[in-house]
């Protein structure tokens, strides 16, 4: 594929942008906001002149780079494209039409793919003449760095467009897995717990924002849950659990929380606008969301690995074991996602293996007694291996 097409020039549009043509392919990087292009059109010049300044790539590279981009607010321009990128906003009715109107203008050769992080392929192809040309690639932002990304064929996407999109991306030196078309894919399913129960444990009264954070990295997380959430910003990543939860038929196992969605309220998105669980007005400082000053937390944290640390870790193996009992993704593929995409220190199910299936699946059984939630019903999958003295890894 020579030829590639990106809509939208967003933070995630432009920075796919930016490695196709990094990777030798003609780029056509559209938007229908003007100023918004424009924008683009100036960050990706000011990004690879800040490269070519540090020395990873020449300043001849910069510009070659650079002129391999044309900038678009019209989709006919669209028209020779061989793979098309959408990277808009995460709703399906506008991701259709979209997906609708270049069919219009492309060829029936030409690849149609989504990086939605949370909605379903299939969903979106079935606003297609042609579904079996439409695939998920979803990129973890920001695209030029994150390593991962997810490739998602729907129900009706041809069989082997899967793995020429992986070569594809693996061309670009990515790290890639495919991933059964499930709401959140690998990576947005199981990682729920990160941000989910860790959210729980606050609202008991168990633990503050600082503390579980101070927790998580002290057991190997380069970023506690808050942190992330406001890094990630409190709006997407409560319309990735929302959408997840909804998909699921309401699940009670992913139901979101008043608080994220206060927050969201309260327009506290995190470093975006200056304020989320922490407050970043100042820039010397961090502090909780109560105006305390942060101070991390000195070890020993030992009395909080039960009530923080080992409460989340059951619940993201016991997440990444029910994506394994539905085969949403080999197991290879669960650990490789989420120590690429979300930067975790170990696979998950070889972190059930190092501790232990059996205490895993005590942990989830009491949480299961005490709460009589099914929110933390253990999975199917997790009972077998201790009936059968089975371990994910041999």
């Amino acid at each position: 594929m020579k030829i590639i097409g990106v809509i939208g020039s967003g933070a995630m549009g432009s920075g796919i942008a930016q490695m196709a043509a990094s990777a030798g392919h003609k780029v056509v990087l559209f938007d229908s906001n003007f100023v918004a292009l424009e924008k683009a059109k100036s960050n990706l010049d000011a990004t690879l002149k800040k490269l070519a300044e540090k020395g990873k790539i020449s300043l001849d590279d910069a510009k070659t780079i650079f002129a391999r981009i044309q900038f678009a607010n019209s989709m006919n321009e669209f028209k020779n494209c061989e793979l098309i990128i959408e990277a808009i906003i995460e709703n399906l009715e506008v991701k259709q039409k979209v997906f609708s109107d270049l069919e219009k203008i492309v060829s029936e050769n030409c690849v149609l793919a989504s990086n939605t992080s949370s909605l379903s392929i299939t969903s979106i192809a079935s606003a297609c003449v042609n579904p079996e040309r439409v695939i998920g690639i979803h990129f973890f932002n920001p695209a030029p760095i994150m390593p991962l990304v997810e490739i998602i064929p729907g129900i009706s996407t041809k069989e082997n467009l899967a793995g020429e999109i992986k070569k594809l991306i693996e061309s670009w030196k990515k790290i890639s897995v495919i991933a059964k078309d499930t709401p959140g894919f690998i990576v947005n399913r199981v990682a729920r717990p990160f941000y989910g129960e860790s959210i729980r444990i606050y609202e008991e009264g168990r633990a503050d924002f600082a503390t579980i954070d101070a927790v998580m990295k002290e057991n190997g997380f380069k970023m506690g849950p808050f942190e992330l959430m406001d890094m990630i910003g409190n709006d997407v990543n409560y319309t990735v659990t929302e959408t997840v939860w909804k998909q699921f038929f309401y699940d009670p196992k992913y139901k979101p929380s008043l608080t994220q969605k206060r927050m969201v309220e309260a327009g506290h998105l995190g470093k975006k606008s200056g304020r989320g669980y922490y407050d970043y007005s100042t820039p010397s400082s961090v502090s909780p969301k109560g105006g305390e000053t942060y101070a991390p937390i000195s070890p020993p944290l030992g009395e909080l690995e039960g009530v923080v640390f080992l409460r989340i870790l059951v619940m993201l193996i016991n997440e990444a074991s029910d994506a394994l009992y539905y085969g949403v993704a080999t197991k290879e593929d669960i650990d490789l996602a989420m120590t690429k995409g979300v930067n975790y220190p170990k696979g998950l199910l070889k972190w059930a293996d190092e501790i232990g299936i059996e205490k895993v699946l005590a942990e989830l059984e009491k949480l299961y007694s005490e709460y009589g939630e099914d929110r933390y019903r253990p999975s199917v999958l997790l009972k077998k291996m201790v009936r059968d003295g089975k371990r994910f890894y041999a």
